[in-house]
């Protein structure tokens, strides 16, 4: 698996991560910051499972294993 940095605004949008060689810091709980998934072409495979974990993380406003949340 792979981190992956929200750089675009769609979250569930594959093509709007940059893949990153280590988890990058963010630090917050108000919107995702980076994933950890399956790297496909340098994009994150954002699996149900995973879109779930990041609904979860947002709801709750806590980091998850696979989600890393920022403030706004």
């Amino acid at each position: 698996m792979a981190w992956f940095e929200l750089t675009g605004s769609s979250p569930i949008a594959p093509s709007n991560y940059t893949f990153r060689n280590s988890p990058p810091t963010c630090g917050g709980q108000d919107q995702i910051c980076a994933v950890q998934a399956n790297n496909v072409g340098g994009q994150p495979d954002l699996t149900p499972a995973l879109k779930d974990e990041m609904i979860t993380a947002l709801h709750d406003g806590v980091e998850s294993t696979n989600v890393k949340l920022r403030d706004r």
